[in-house]
This record gives structure tokens, C-alpha cells and sequence, in this order.
């Protein structure tokens, strides 16, 4: 079965991971690799952002919700930052509607153009297109990056670069068990 959903489409790559294999040799390389699955493992499961795959020395998340997509993208670039030295953490995001195919994959245009984002991506930037920011977290700023052309995509896309950290939402849940049930 087939369905169409909206969700946002996070690619994270380790930028730099194939040179670092050469020069440092495939055990080396295979210790930032565990490092960098255990943080994203780590912040995924902190942002309720969903792994959907792993693609050697990147992957492919989802969120049902764009802010814990940024935020998710955002702390991960933070924490991996001393882990995975030298080698660093480059992204791109994209909001939309895809297919869920077979349950377990997800086909569409945003899918794509989040992936060529992260490979268009260089260092740590983290991209996404203008058009799809909904609401930046508090703490996370956009900062245009430009046109930028995709393969598979017709034109340039207007895209920028989010930095920042993204800032805890005050819940207060404390009362929650104290409060008179709605009837």
C-alpha cells in the first residue's frame, strides 16, 4: 500500500569521510563511522526524528514535524563536531508531501531535493530551501545562501544555510497529573 504524506526529509553526510579513509586507513575510519551512527542514533531518538537509512558514511532521517528536524540536524552538527573530528557534519532539509512506498521508503520530489542539498552542501552547512521554512526554533537563524541548481530539478532553487542552537521550548507538564479531567 501507497500513501501520500508530509514529512521533512533530513540527509546528513560526514563530509571529507573517503579522503580521511585513505590517509588513515579503513580501522580508523570505522571507529568515526560507529561514533557518528551512536550520536545520531543518540539525537534522533532525544528529537523523536526517525533514522529511515543509513548510506555508508551519511543517512536519511524523517520528522513528522519540521522543528524537531531542525533541531535535530542543528545538535547533531554540534555534538559531532568533537567525535568526528576532522571530519564534519554537512546536511540539507526539505519539507513536503512524498509517497510512503511499501512502508518503509518514502519517493518524491522533497525527498530528492534534500539529498541533493546535502551533496551541494560543503563542511558543516546545513541547507534547505527558502520556500520551505514553516517556523525557525528559537536560537536557529537562516541565512541565505543563494540560488543553487540541482540536478533533476528545473531552475535554481533559493536556498539558505541555518545555523544556531536551537533553544528548549518551556513546557511545564508538572501540573498535568494535579489538573480535573475535561468531561
Amino acid at each position: 500500500m501507497t500513501m501520500r504524506v508530509p514529512r521533512t526529509f533530513i540527509f546528513v553526510d560526514l563530509s571529507g569521510f573517503t579522503n580521511y579513509t585513505a590517509a588513515f586507513g579503513d580501522d580508523a575510519a570505522g571507529r568515526v563511522l560507529s561514533a557518528f551512527r551512536t550520536i545520531v542514533r543518540s539525537v534522533a531518538s532525544e528529537r523523536g526524528v526517525r533514522i529511515a537509512k543509513w548510506l555508508g558514511d551519511g543517512c536519511m532521517c524523517v520528522a513528522v514535524n519540521q522543528r524537531d528536524a531542525l533541531e535535530f540536524v542543528l545538535d547533531l552538527e554540534q555534538r559531532a563536531a568533537d567525535v568526528c573530528s576532522p571530519l564534519t557534519v554537512r546536511a540539507g532539509l526539505a519539507t513536503g508531501h512524498a509517497l510512503l512506498f511499501e512502508g518503509d521508503d518514502y519517493i518524491g520530489s522533497a525527498v530528492n531535493m534534500a539529498a541533493r542539498l546535502c551533496d551541494h552542501a560543503k563542511g558543516v552547512e546545513v541547507l534547505m530551501p527558502t520556500m520551505h521554512i514553516e517556523r525557525l526554533p528559537e536560537g536557529v537563524s537562516a541565512e541565505p545562501y543563494g540560488e543553487v541548481e540541482l540536478r533533476g530539478f528545473p531552475g535554481p532553487i533559493n536556498v539558505v544555510e541555518l545555523t544556531g542552537v536551537p533553544q528548549p521550548v518551556d513546557s511545564d507538564a508538572s501540573d498535568l497529573w494535579t489538573r480535573t479531567p475535561f468531561i
